[in-house]
């Protein structure tokens, strides 16, 4: 699909959206596994990449989703564990040069990150260069796909308007990327039930959608898996286990 089918499918969806429907979720312990338990603040230490990955070893969450620096020190820790460990590229403002994001996604892979959270180039696709912004994400996927790392694009949705959510949730899924993603988590606003509702509706069953920002309870949690999210980024992950062993 070219930009311009891309653009032109855009339009019919904000016209009528592909019908879903969402689908009753009941959490329990399985929903660990949904989880990128995640600490992305600059002021992270050692010591709280530490007790990150302790709890995603006492939880068995998908993923710890961390700064670059500290991939080395996930790696060792969760090595012989089936918990993923997860980075961010061109973070958190999606700015860099596509060529830049594809050189930190492949050295993130070489230092042991298998699933890689890119920012998308928010202000192009604003602007209407959406060449640039599939350029952008298409150079990250084929640095993943070479060494079969998982790409997931972060939109940064509450900077997009609703048709704009569309046409990166499009040249997304027909750039490469595994995932769509909500929000850095960095900006005015966080992961919705309508977001992502809409995203999935976009890009299909197949594909991957990532909550991130502001899932922080069990009601939050149960309602974005319900609408279509097959992964959520968290910091509250501890939080939402507990309260759902409190349920049992």
């Amino acid at each position: 699909m070219n930009i311009q089918e891309i653009l032109d499918l855009a339009e019919e969806y904000e016209q009528q959206l592909p019908d879903i429907t969402p689908t009753p979720y009941t959490l329990d312990e399985s929903f660990a596994k949904f989880i990128d338990h995640t600490v992305l603040k600059p002021e992270a230490t050692p010591d709280m990449i530490e007790a990150l990955c302790e709890d995603a070893l006492k939880y068995n969450f998908a993923s710890v989703c961390i700064n670059p620096i500290f991939i080395p020190q996930a790696v060792e820790m969760l090595a012989d564990s089936d918990v993923d460990v997860c980075t961010v590229v061109g973070f958190p403002l999606g700015a860099d040069p596509g060529s830049i994001k594809a050189m930190e996604a492949a050295e993130a892979i070489e230092h042991g990150a298998v699933e890689v959270d890119m920012v998308m180039a928010v202000g192009m696709l604003k602007g209407g260069a959406y060449q640039l912004v599939w350029d952008d994400i298409r150079a990250v996927a084929e640095a993943c796909h070479r060494e079969n790392a998982i790409l997931k694009v972060i939109h940064e949705n509450c900077l997009l308007t609703e048709q704009e959510k569309i046409i990166a949730c499009l040249i997304s899924k027909e750039a490469g990327a595994d995932f769509v993603k909500t929000s850095t988590g960095f900006n005015s606003g966080g992961a919705t039930v309508e977001d992502i509702h809409l995203m999935r509706a976009v890009v299909g069953p197949a594909m991957g959608v990532k909550a991130a920002g502001g899932v922080r309870d069990v009601t939050a949690a149960r309602a974005m898996l319900e609408n279509g999210a097959s992964r959520i980024g968290a910091s509250a992950g501890v939080k939402i286990m507990e309260a759902i062993n409190l349920l049992k």
